[in-house]
């Protein structure tokens, strides 16, 4: 992916943290905004990050901080069904940044009626032949949903365009037609947040 995450995203990085699976770390503000702390497993066995290693977080106040933020997003829950919010998240990263357990951790306690999440396959033949948008639009959400997307359109200005599955020619008519897609549906009343997961070689 770039070096730069894009217009709009968020930049999140991931913290060192007991066990090897993926927790959530912090809230900021409504709605919740989360990152993923990952152990840093390499190091630690090679002996290179004794002095942070002894920093971690416990497991007990771990569990305890996850207790918490769970019930954040239970309020939460009930606050998109109540209001009747129409929520889009997309996360975004490079690979090992973290994002399917920090979308694991945000879905767990909560119903898959609210928060959605998709993940989407490589396109169909049919779908190569629609608008390259138009297969994320059939899944965004009604009154009182939460779409979370794990990966999305900007798969076209990243691994796309990395890996060579998209012309020159796609990518520079995405960057100047993804701005005015999202403020579309962003004027219509769509709440819509982007998170750009990175984690940098040392972690």
């Amino acid at each position: 992916l770039p070096a730069s995450p894009g217009p709009g995203f968020r930049r999140v990085y991931a913290w060192p943290a007991p066990g090897d699976g993926p927790l959530v770390a912090r809230t900021l503000g409504k709605p919740l905004i989360l990152t993923d702390i990952r152990h840093r497993t390499r190091e630690i066995q090679m002996g290179k990050d004794k002095k942070r290693d002894d920093k971690r977080m416990s497991r007990k106040r771990y569990e305890k901080e996850m207790e918490k933020l769970h019930a954040e997003l239970v309020k939460l829950q009930f606050w998109i069904k109540e209001k009747g919010l129409r929520i889009i998240v997309v996360f975004e990263g490079r690979d090992a940044a973290g994002k399917g357990g920090v979308i694991k951790a945000i879905t767990e306690r909560v119903s898959p009626r609210v928060f959605r999440v998709t993940a989407l396959p490589a396109p169909s033949d049919q779908e190569k032949t629609q608008m390259y948008i138009q297969r994320y639009m059939r899944h965004f959400p009604s009154a009182g949903e939460m779409t979370i997307f794990d990966r999305s359109w900007y798969n076209r200005a990243g691994v796309e365009r990395v890996m060579g599955f998209c012309s020159d020619a796609e990518y520079e008519d995405f960057l100047l037609r993804a701005p005015a897609f999202e403020r579309y549906f962003q004027d219509n009343g769509i709440l819509f947040l982007k998170y750009f997961l990175d984690v940098s070689q040392e972690e």
